[in-house]
Protein backbone atom coordinates (compact mmCIF):
# COMPACT_ATOMS: atom_id res chain seq x y z
CA UNK A 1 0.00 0.00 0.00
CA UNK A 2 1.09 3.56 -0.67
CA UNK A 3 0.31 7.07 0.50
CA UNK A 4 1.06 10.17 -1.57
CA UNK A 5 1.28 13.52 0.19
CA UNK A 6 0.73 16.77 -1.68
CA UNK A 7 2.97 19.55 -0.39
CA UNK A 8 1.30 22.85 -1.20
CA UNK A 9 3.97 25.05 0.37
CA UNK A 10 6.14 27.28 -1.83
CA UNK A 11 9.08 26.02 0.29
CA UNK A 12 10.10 22.50 -0.70
CA UNK A 13 11.81 21.67 2.61
CA UNK A 14 9.92 23.96 4.99
CA UNK A 15 7.68 23.24 7.95
CA UNK A 16 4.89 21.71 5.87
CA UNK A 17 7.42 19.23 4.47
CA UNK A 18 8.65 18.40 7.98
CA UNK A 19 5.09 17.79 9.17
CA UNK A 20 4.42 15.48 6.24
CA UNK A 21 7.70 13.66 6.81
CA UNK A 22 6.71 13.03 10.41
CA UNK A 23 3.41 11.47 9.33
CA UNK A 24 5.27 9.55 6.64
CA UNK A 25 7.77 8.11 9.13
CA UNK A 26 4.92 6.58 11.12
CA UNK A 27 3.37 5.22 7.94
CA UNK A 28 6.64 3.64 6.84
CA UNK A 29 7.08 2.04 10.26
CA UNK A 30 3.74 0.35 9.60
CA UNK A 31 4.85 -0.98 6.22
CA UNK A 32 3.18 1.71 4.10
CA UNK A 33 5.09 3.24 1.17
CA UNK A 34 5.17 7.04 1.29
CA UNK A 35 5.97 9.80 -1.20
CA UNK A 36 5.76 13.59 -1.07
CA UNK A 37 4.83 15.41 -4.27
CA UNK A 38 5.76 19.09 -4.13
CA UNK A 39 3.41 21.31 -6.14
CA UNK A 40 3.54 24.54 -4.12
CA UNK A 41 6.35 26.07 -6.19
CA UNK A 42 4.76 25.29 -9.56
CA UNK A 43 2.82 27.62 -11.85
CA UNK A 44 -0.73 26.24 -11.67
CA UNK A 45 -3.70 28.27 -12.83
CA UNK A 46 -7.20 27.85 -11.49
CA UNK A 47 -10.11 25.96 -13.02
CA UNK A 48 -11.60 27.69 -16.08
CA UNK A 49 -15.00 25.98 -15.67
CA UNK A 50 -14.83 24.68 -19.26
CA UNK A 51 -16.46 21.37 -18.32
CA UNK A 52 -14.28 19.34 -20.70
CA UNK A 53 -13.07 16.92 -18.01
CA UNK A 54 -16.70 15.91 -17.41
CA UNK A 55 -17.47 15.79 -21.13
CA UNK A 56 -14.37 13.90 -22.29
CA UNK A 57 -14.23 11.38 -19.41
CA UNK A 58 -10.47 10.96 -19.92
CA UNK A 59 -9.43 11.67 -16.32
CA UNK A 60 -7.69 14.84 -17.50
CA UNK A 61 -8.04 18.57 -17.06
CA UNK A 62 -8.13 20.45 -20.36
CA UNK A 63 -5.18 22.57 -19.17
CA UNK A 64 -2.13 20.52 -20.07
CA UNK A 65 0.67 23.01 -19.42
CA UNK A 66 1.34 22.03 -15.80
CA UNK A 67 1.67 19.00 -13.50
CA UNK A 68 -1.99 18.60 -12.51
CA UNK A 69 -2.88 15.68 -14.81
CA UNK A 70 0.30 13.82 -13.91
CA UNK A 71 -0.35 14.18 -10.18
CA UNK A 72 -4.01 13.14 -10.54
CA UNK A 73 -2.80 9.76 -11.79
CA UNK A 74 -0.35 9.47 -8.89
CA UNK A 75 -3.21 10.15 -6.47
CA UNK A 76 -5.49 7.70 -8.29
CA UNK A 77 -2.94 4.89 -7.96
CA UNK A 78 -2.36 5.50 -4.23
CA UNK A 79 -4.29 3.93 -1.37
CA UNK A 80 -4.10 7.06 0.74
CA UNK A 81 -3.75 10.80 0.15
CA UNK A 82 -2.50 13.53 2.48
CA UNK A 83 -2.99 17.22 1.73
CA UNK A 84 -0.39 19.46 3.36
CA UNK A 85 -0.41 23.25 3.34
CA UNK A 86 0.93 26.31 5.12
CA UNK A 87 -1.42 29.15 6.00
CA UNK A 88 -1.75 32.23 3.78
CA UNK A 89 -4.18 34.84 5.12
CA UNK A 90 -5.97 32.19 7.24
CA UNK A 91 -6.51 29.98 4.20
CA UNK A 92 -5.10 27.59 1.62
CA UNK A 93 -2.28 29.12 -0.50
CA UNK A 94 -3.36 30.14 -4.00
CA UNK A 95 -1.31 27.58 -5.93
CA UNK A 96 -2.51 24.74 -3.71
CA UNK A 97 -6.12 25.93 -4.02
CA UNK A 98 -5.87 26.02 -7.83
CA UNK A 99 -4.39 22.52 -7.85
CA UNK A 100 -7.05 21.09 -5.54
CA UNK A 101 -9.95 22.70 -7.41
CA UNK A 102 -8.85 21.12 -10.66
CA UNK A 103 -7.61 17.76 -9.39
CA UNK A 104 -10.66 17.02 -7.28
CA UNK A 105 -13.11 18.25 -9.90
CA UNK A 106 -11.54 15.96 -12.49
CA UNK A 107 -11.63 13.09 -9.99
CA UNK A 108 -15.26 13.72 -9.09
CA UNK A 109 -16.31 14.13 -12.71
CA UNK A 110 -14.66 10.92 -13.90
CA UNK A 111 -16.16 8.22 -11.72
CA UNK A 112 -15.01 9.64 -8.36
CA UNK A 113 -11.39 8.47 -8.66
CA UNK A 114 -10.54 9.05 -4.99
CA UNK A 115 -13.66 7.44 -3.49
CA UNK A 116 -12.98 5.39 -0.35
CA UNK A 117 -9.26 6.11 -0.33
CA UNK A 118 -7.97 7.02 3.13
CA UNK A 119 -7.37 10.74 3.39
CA UNK A 120 -5.87 13.23 5.80
CA UNK A 121 -4.84 16.88 5.89
CA UNK A 122 -2.11 18.70 7.81
CA UNK A 123 -1.39 22.38 8.25
CA UNK A 124 1.74 24.28 9.31
CA UNK A 125 1.16 27.77 10.69
CA UNK A 126 3.05 30.50 12.50
CA UNK A 127 0.26 31.61 14.83
CA UNK A 128 -3.38 31.50 13.74
CA UNK A 129 -5.58 30.49 10.79
CA UNK A 130 -4.64 26.82 11.09
CA UNK A 131 -8.14 25.55 11.86
CA UNK A 132 -9.79 27.44 8.99
CA UNK A 133 -7.14 26.20 6.55
CA UNK A 134 -7.54 22.62 7.81
CA UNK A 135 -11.29 22.92 7.36
CA UNK A 136 -10.79 24.08 3.78
CA UNK A 137 -8.60 21.06 2.99
CA UNK A 138 -11.19 18.71 4.50
CA UNK A 139 -13.79 20.03 2.05
CA UNK A 140 -11.97 18.23 -0.78
CA UNK A 141 -11.59 14.95 1.11
CA UNK A 142 -15.21 14.74 2.21
CA UNK A 143 -16.59 15.78 -1.19
CA UNK A 144 -15.06 12.69 -2.77
CA UNK A 145 -16.27 10.23 -0.09
CA UNK A 146 -12.79 9.59 1.27
CA UNK A 147 -12.26 7.86 4.62
CA UNK A 148 -10.76 10.37 7.06
CA UNK A 149 -7.84 9.47 9.30
CA UNK A 150 -7.68 11.50 12.51
CA UNK A 151 -5.27 12.20 15.36
CA UNK A 152 -5.58 13.19 19.03
CA UNK A 153 -6.11 16.89 18.18
CA UNK A 154 -6.55 18.99 15.06
CA UNK A 155 -3.76 18.33 12.55
CA UNK A 156 -2.04 21.71 12.94
CA UNK A 157 1.63 22.22 13.79
CA UNK A 158 3.24 25.53 14.70
CA UNK A 159 6.46 27.20 13.58
CA UNK A 160 7.65 30.22 11.61
CA UNK A 161 11.14 29.62 10.23
CA UNK A 162 12.17 26.29 8.76
CA UNK A 163 12.56 23.63 11.44
CA UNK A 164 10.68 25.42 14.23
CA UNK A 165 7.83 22.91 14.05
CA UNK A 166 10.23 20.33 15.48
CA UNK A 167 10.00 22.28 18.76
CA UNK A 168 6.20 21.92 18.86
CA UNK A 169 6.07 18.74 20.94
CA UNK A 170 2.28 18.45 20.80
CA UNK A 171 2.22 19.12 17.08
CA UNK A 172 4.86 16.47 16.45
CA UNK A 173 2.87 13.94 18.46
CA UNK A 174 -0.26 14.83 16.49
CA UNK A 175 1.55 14.00 13.25
CA UNK A 176 2.91 10.72 14.61
CA UNK A 177 -0.50 9.62 15.90
CA UNK A 178 -2.05 10.62 12.58
CA UNK A 179 0.43 8.43 10.70
CA UNK A 180 -0.27 5.42 12.92
CA UNK A 181 -4.04 5.88 12.73
CA UNK A 182 -3.90 6.32 8.95
CA UNK A 183 -1.88 3.11 8.55
CA UNK A 184 -4.34 1.22 10.78
CA UNK A 185 -7.34 2.51 8.82
CA UNK A 186 -5.71 1.57 5.50
CA UNK A 187 -4.89 -1.91 6.79
CA UNK A 188 -8.46 -2.43 8.01
CA UNK A 189 -9.83 -1.29 4.66
CA UNK A 190 -7.51 -3.64 2.79
CA UNK A 191 -8.33 -6.66 4.97
CA UNK A 192 -12.10 -6.20 4.72
CA UNK A 193 -12.36 -5.57 0.96
CA UNK A 194 -13.64 -9.07 0.24
CA UNK A 195 -15.59 -9.77 3.42
CA UNK A 196 -17.31 -6.38 3.60
CA UNK A 197 -18.06 -4.93 0.15
CA UNK A 198 -18.14 -1.14 -0.09
CA UNK A 199 -21.46 0.66 -0.62
CA UNK A 200 -22.31 0.99 -4.28
CA UNK A 201 -21.76 4.44 -5.77
CA UNK A 202 -24.87 6.47 -6.48
CA UNK A 203 -25.66 8.96 -9.21
CA UNK A 204 -25.14 12.44 -7.79
CA UNK A 205 -28.34 14.42 -7.26
CA UNK A 206 -27.94 18.09 -8.21
CA UNK A 207 -30.48 20.53 -6.80
CA UNK A 208 -30.60 24.06 -8.19
CA UNK A 209 -32.49 26.57 -6.08
CA UNK A 210 -33.10 29.12 -8.82
CA UNK A 211 -35.14 27.76 -11.73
Amino acid sequence: MKVVAINGSPNKKGNTHLALETVGSALKENGIDFEIIHIGNKVIRGCTACGLCRKNQDEKCSIKTDVVNEVIQEMKSADGIILGAPVHYSGIPGTMKSFLDRAFYVAGSNGNLFRHKVGAAVVAVRRTGGSSTLDGLYHYLTYTEMLLATSNYWNVIHGRIEGEVLQDAEGMQIMQVLGNNMAWLMQMREQTKKSLPAPKPVQKVMTNFIR
